[in-house]
């Protein structure tokens, strides 16, 4: 019985591949930590935006009939299909370059600013981009749900009620919000953290 020793170019061009990996999910969640919990006590956008969004549900409970309310969570839900559709068309194109690995590579070889690397290196960049895609449908597709659930809680708002009970009713309605924006930009943050693989 012999036993094959790997190919040193292989792993040579592979531990590259790994460090930018490494790099790649540190610059993810170190960004989210930036971006979604800010710094010491300085106030994030998450938090100035979440504001907005009850302000908001304060003034969308002084209105009757909620036509206003209704158009602009309306607005808001063609984007996402529009990004959940596009990105299950991505992931299957991704797919079919998966499929036709050694085509791609050898296409992508007569580029000018192109250099060698391995089949395996390859390989997992197609997986990594793939990932990132399917986090980003997941993303939108959870953001869609969440406003379709907020237009419920726009229908079960009560027209008359206490002070106390209307506050609580916005604030609801203003956390619910906040949850479907914030998947969606997690969602958007997927495609730009997918462009970068893109160049990578």
């Amino acid at each position: 019985i012999t036993c094959s020793k790997p190919n040193q170019q292989t792993t040579n061009q592979m531990r590259p591949t790994q460090s930018g990996l490494i790099w790649f999910v540190v610059c993810w969640f170190g960004f989210e930590q930036v971006i979604e919990r800010g710094w010491s006590s300085r106030k994030t956008l998450h938090e100035e935006t979440h504001k907005l969004r009850l302000g908001w549900g304060r003034v969308m409970l002084k209105r009757s009939p909620r036509i206003t309310d209704v158009a602009l969570i309306s607005n808001l839900l063609p984007s996402l299909s529009f990004y959940a559709n596009t990105t299950i068309y991505i992931i299957a194109a991704l797919f079919a370059a998966l499929g036709t690995l050694d085509q791609l590579m050898s296409t992508a070889s007569e580029l000018p600013f192109s250099k060698v690397i391995s089949r395996e290196a390859m390989e997992l960049k197609l997986l990594i981009l793939m990932g990132v895609f399917v986090v980003a449908y997941f993303k939108f597709t959870w953001s869609l749900r969440q406003f379709n659930l907020l237009s419920i809680t726009l229908g079960s708002v009560p027209e008359h009620a206490d002070e106390e009970e209307m506050e609580k009713q916005a604030r609801k309605f203003a956390a619910v919000n906040s949850c479907a924006g914030n998947d969606f930009n997690r969602g958007l943050r997927a495609y730009y953290f997918g462009m970068a693989v893109m160049s990578w």
